[in-house]
Formats: structure tokens, sequence, C-alpha cells
């Protein structure tokens, strides 16, 4: 594939010049929506940018932003690399210390911090980060002895600059110039900070524009952590195609911004496919009678065409008739409550269970699932509309290499592939070898060239009778067939039987104790024999479907849900399996007191 721009400020420069009066953002701003072109958005950035260097930001010195997903961080980061500069990302739920590692360890000399939240965090571990000339802040209190200015100081600080001078700037950037620095999140340990140059991230944009996935009149709706490479190869995608995104990063605001957007396109994790299965069961469920019958028939007649599709055959006679019912019944509303000019939907960053995939599907709802590592800059592989086989990600994106190790270890090689670890070399030996990158996730190719990934290779569970379980497989189709459930750890490492931690969805199990009588609040009814009784069903089902060893024998409901906040999900929503085990292991431990259950 060849090189067609040089950095991502050459990206920015050609995108104002091509389409500058075209809308190129909309983002919350009070009650309604602030619209921006792209000549304008290039002001904002140019500003930024020369604010800056006045600042004296030199060529790929590091600027962190802690900040959650919002129009300014989008600015803030296109003015750090049209700068010189690369940006170091913090998500904003990091701990104090944890910012105080990541702003040394990246040798970040500026940060641009969010609120009084993000300054308060800083300034207590500010003995610890003395390379940090200046705090920057969206919504906070400037101060500190004037280590923290406004964003509105800086944005004056370069307004008058000259716009060649910015120009000239951005086009001496080089291709092999650090860009990024993400620290992964991880499930596990230290974070490690990936290195990504403007050429991977050039490159990846220019692969989703090959692929013509995402088209200049599409709407991308973004809420994802702009800290996380998911979303952070959204935001240079669309320099390179010219869509346009409204963007909030407020989960809670998700579906009712989607009815007001009405996006053509929006890129989850599953945890939010998760959520939105979930309450439209239990709202059929609710309904009761006539209604919940009519959902069920409309489920069974999405499976049916589901199945044909996937056998790349089409509905007809009764069954297309049957479909066009349940559209109007059922499916279209569910479409609607995304706006109803979406195209497709695009799921990464954790695996999407075979059920949801399914269900959403048979609601003509596509889910492109995608594959890729932030070590090989998040978009690697992903399903296509015309060829979509439900449980794969899809073919290598145009120019991406792909080898299956004797082990069943996905290696991945291209251009998108990272510098290497900050200041981690040994690490950097044992992930990149010939040119390979090393993902730690075991898969397989169909014989139509689409990659299926079976699990990750460090969490496979191996039971103290010597077989191999996949947790996560386990997990998602349990996910799929309870309402009930937010979070489920499968747990069976060493052991002589799998076990089960869950963790019950706040609102939907109130919803259920108000209604059958259950006393208490959420901690009172999860302790509770008859929500016990309520799950156990689910667990006999699931137990249907899995080959002895891989049952679940036994399981317990723990008292609270599993949070970020309480350190038990990564910020994409994984959850942190080391963290959880150790959290609850007088739990599980209990789960096996006096079982030799085999």
């Amino acid at each position: 594939m060849t090189q067609e721009y040089r950095s991502v400020p050459d990206l920015l420069l050609h995108r104002i010049a091509s389409t500058p009066d075209k809308e190129a953002y909309t983002f919350p701003d009070g009650s309604s929506w602030k619209h921006i072109s792209w000549k304008q958005f290039g002001e904002q950035v140019r500003a930024v940018s020369m604010g800056l260097r006045a600042l004296g930001l030199q060529n790929e010195q590091r600027v962190a932003i802690a900040c959650s997903t919002r129009y300014d961080w989008v600015v803030a980061d296109m003015g750090i690399l049209c700068a010189g500069g690369a940006t170091t990302t913090i998500y904003p739920s990091s701990t104090a210390d944890d910012c105080a590692f990541i702003i040394n360890d990246s040798g970040t000399v500026i940060v641009f911090a969010e609120n009084d939240e993000q300054i308060e965090k800083l300034a207590s571990v500010r003995a610890k980060i003395p390379g940090v000339k200046k705090v920057i802040t969206f919504d906070g209190k400037p101060g500190h002895d004037g280590w923290v200015i406004s964003y509105a100081e800086l944005v004056d600080m370069g307004k008058g600059a000259s716009t060649i001078e910015w120009e000239n700037i951005g086009k001496a950037v080089k291709p092999e110039a650090l860009a990024t620095l993400i620290y992964t999140s991880g499930t596990t340990g230290q974070p490690k900070g990936v290195e990504l140059t403007h050429d991977c991230w050039v490159f990846t944009a220019q692969c989703i524009d090959e692929m013509k996935l995402l088209l200049p009149d599409d709407v991308q709706y973004l809420w994802l952590p702009l800290a996380h490479s998911f979303g952070k190869v959204l935001e240079v995608a669309q320099l390179r195609i010219g869509f346009k995104t409204a963007i909030d990063g407020r989960v809670d605001k998700l579906v009712e911004n989607l009815a007001v957007v009405r996006p053509t396109f929006v890129a989850a994790v599953p945890r939010i496919f998760e959520k939105v299965y979930n309450k439209v069961i239990a709202g059929a469920k609710a309904g009761g009678g006539m209604k919940w019958k009519i959902f069920q028939w409309a489920m069974g007649v999405a499976k049916e065409c589901t199945a044909l599709r996937q056998q790349k055959q089409q509905p007809g006679g009764m069954l297309a008739l049957k479909e066009k019912v349940a559209d109007k019944l059922v499916y279209s509303k569910l479409k609607n409550r995304f706006g109803g000019r979406l195209r497709y939907f695009v799921s990464g960053s954790a695996p999407l269970s075979r059920e949801m995939a399914e269900f959403f599907y048979g609601c003509g709802l596509l889910i492109l699932e995608g594959y890729g590592l932030t070590e090989s800059s998040a978009a690697s592989f992903v399903g296509r509309p015309d060829s979509l086989k439900i449980g794969t990600v899809g073919p290598p994106m145009p120019g991406v290499k792909l080898k299956i190790a004797e082990d069943g270890e996905i290696l991945i090689g291209g251009r998108g592939i990272m510098r290497g670890y900050h200041n981690l070399p040994d690490v950097t030996a044992e992930t990149i070898k010939g040119g390979w990158l090393y993902t730690g996730d075991i898969g397989e190719v169909t014989p139509d060239g689409l990659l299926r990934i079976t699990d990750r290779k460090k969490d496979l569970i191996k039971t103290s009778g010597g077989k191999y379980v996949a947790p996560q497989a386990s997990e998602g189709k349990f996910k799929a067939i309870c309402p009930y459930v937010s979070q489920i750890l499968v747990h069976g490492n060493n052991r002589n039987f799998c076990s089960a931690l869950v963790a019950l969805d706040p609102e939907a199990i109130t919803a259920w104790a108000k209604q059958n009588g259950v006393p208490g609040g959420y901690s009172e009814i999860v302790q509770n024999p008859k929500t016990h009784e309520l799950i156990k069903p689910f667990f006999d089902q699931l137990n249907s479907g899995l080959a002895s060893f891989e049952a679940i024998k036994k399981f317990a409901i723990v008292p609270k849900d599993f949070t970020q906040e309480d350190g038990d999900l990564t910020p994409s929503l994984k959850l942190k399996r080391k963290v959880v085990e150790k959290k609850y292991q007088a739990l599980l431990d209990g789960l096996y007191a006096g079982n030799m259950a085999a």
C-alpha cells in the first residue's frame, strides 16, 4: 500500500483545503447542539498549536490529555500533533498515582486537565511530576501559582500566530515521528506505553477509506474513550474521509442522543449492546401477555431469517411475509431507538457473543465485529456487510498481514504496528519478533479467509483435570440468556470444576425485586435466597449446551456490580480477571470448600 500522506497534520491540512465549509463536528452546547465546519476546526487547532509552541513545546515532546470524550479533546489532540508534539492519553478515571506514573514514564511536559477533579489529582502529586511546566484546564479554575492556566488563555497565546508558520510546522512532521503514547489500561500489572507513529495512524485511516465502509456523507456518533485506540482511530479516519462526527462521551446520554443525532454509523463495545439487549427483553417481558408472545414470535422469525442469510440466501414466501410483519411490530421500534438511519454498528475491544450478534442482526441492525490491539493501531480486521459471518471478525484490512503460529496465536504485520513499548526494550522484543506482533490471542482462519478468535491465550482456564476452558465463550452465552446479569466471571484455573461470580444489573434486579416482594436495596436483594433461585435456571440452561468439564457447577452473586471506579473493569469495560478473583478470593474459595466434585 502506497503512502499518500506523511502525517496526521498532513491529513488535516488536506481536509481543511478540500472541504472548508462542510460540517465537521457537532457537540452538546447547553440544551442544543453546536456545529463546527472544517475551516473553523482548523482555526481552533491552529490557536492551540501555536499556544503550545508559545509555552515552549518542542518537536516530539509529550503533552498529556486527562479528559473525558468531548469536542475539546479532539481540538487539543490535533493542536498537539500540529505543533509537532506527541499526545499522551490519560483516562479521566486514573488515580493520582497512575497519572504520576504515566506523566513521568512518558516525559510529559504539559497536561490538559478537564476540570477541578483532574487538577486536584495532579496537584496532589505535583512534587512527583517536576517535568510538568503547565496544566491547561477546559472547565477548572486556574491557579496554583500560575501552574494551572485556562484553555482560553492558551488559545489567546496562539490566536494571532501566522497560518503559514503553523502549516510549515505541520508539514515538517515526519512519518516516523511519535504521534501518540497510549498507556494500555491492561487487565493486570503496570500500564505499558504503546508508541504509535504518525504513519501508523495515516495507514489505518487509509485502510478504512479503501474499504469504503465509511463514506463522506456518513454521520458518526462518537462516545468511545478517546484515550483508547478504538476511539482514536475513528478520530483520524474522519480526517481522511471527511464524514461528520457528533461527539459526546456521556454514556448515560447515549440512547437519548442517538435518537437526536440519527447517526449512520456507531462504534461501541459489547457491554453497550448487552445493556440495550437486557432493556429490550425486560421491557417486552414487562409488557406481559400478548406483547411478550409477539416479541418471542418475532425473535423466532429473526432467527430463521438470520440462519438463511448466513448461508447467503434470502427469506422467501411465507417467511418473507412474517419478517415484514415482525419488522412493523418489533424490529422497527428498536431501529427507531437508534435514530432510524443506522447502516451498521462496529463492535470491538472485547468479544461479542454470538447470541448478541444474532439478536441485533435478526432485527435488521448489523454489527460488524472488528479486531485489533492498541499495539496495531486498533484497526486490523473488520467484518464486511456483504460477507458478514457471525462469530468472525472479518478478513484483514487492506495492507494488514496475518499469520497463525503453531500454538494458534494470532500474529499481525504491517505499517500499523507500534514502534515499541516506551522505555521497555525487552518487553518490545518479546512482543515483536521478525516484524510480527504477537497478539496473545488464539484464533483460526475460516475457509473463506475470515478470522475467528477463540480466546485470549493467557485467559484460558486449565482445570485440575487438565481440561482447557475458554471462559469468555461461556460468559457471552450467559449474558445472552440472563436479562438480569451485568457481568459474569467464570473461574476454575487449577480447580476441579468451574464456578462463576455474577454481578447483577442494579436496574433490572431492583425492578424484579419490587414486583416479587423482595425487600431492601441492591445489597439486600442479591443476598436473598429468592434471587439465587431466580438466577439458577439460567445456569442450568447454559450448562445444557456445555461439555461436563466446562459446566458451571456453583455460582455466587457478588454484593456490588463490577465497576471501573472500583478497579474491576478497564476503561473499555473489560473485566480485570485477576483483580476480581483476588478481590473475591474468599467467596471463590468458599465455593470449593469441602467439595470434590469432578
